[in-house]
C-alpha cells in the first residue's frame, strides 16, 4: 500500500510541475483577450511590445497560448495535424470597419501541439 501511494505521489509531483507562463512586457493579457478581432483597437497599441517579446511564445503549448492570449480569432487545421492560430492586431474582417491590410499574429503548432512558428504579418484579411 505504501509503494502504491509513493508512486501516485511521484507521478502527481512530476505532472504538477509545469513551467510558468512568460510575462510579455507591454502586453496586457486581459485587454488583449477582451479585444476580440482587434475591433476596439487595444491590440494595436501593444503591437510594438509584442514584436519585441514574440520569441517568448515559441515552444509554448496550445493551452498555454490560450491562457496567455485567449481563444484565437481564426484557427485552421492543416495537414499532418498542424494548426494555425490567427490573432488580429488591427481590425479584422469581423469588425464594422475592417482593415484591408490587417496586422495579424500567426502561430503554427506542430503535431505535438507546440508553437513552432510565430510571426506578425501584414496583408489581406482574406485567406
Amino acid at each position: 500500500m505504501s509503494l502504491k501511494f509513493s508512486l501516485v505521489l511521484i507521478v502527481f509531483l512530476i505532472f504538477s510541475c509545469g513551467k510558468d507562463l512568460p510575462n510579455l512586457q507591454g502586453v496586457d493579457s486581459e485587454k488583449w483577450k477582451g479585444d476580440k478581432n482587434a475591433c476596439l483597437g487595444d491590440r494595436k497599441t501593444m503591437e510594438s511590445s509584442l514584436q519585441e517579446e514574440i520569441n517568448k511564445l515559441k515552444g509554448l503549448s496550445e493551452m498555454d497560448i490560450i491562457k496567455l492570449l485567449g481563444r484565437p480569432d481564426e484557427n485552421e487545421l492543416y495537414e499532418r495535424n498542424q494548426k494555425f492560430y490567427t490573432y488580429f492586431i488591427s481590425s479584422g474582417p469581423a469588425c464594422a470597419i475592417a482593415d484591408t491590410a490587417a496586422h495579424k499574429l500567426i502561430l503554427r503548432f506542430n503535431a505535438m501541439g507546440f508553437a513552432q512558428l510565430v510571426s506578425i504579418q501584414v496583408g489581406e484579411t482574406d485567406k
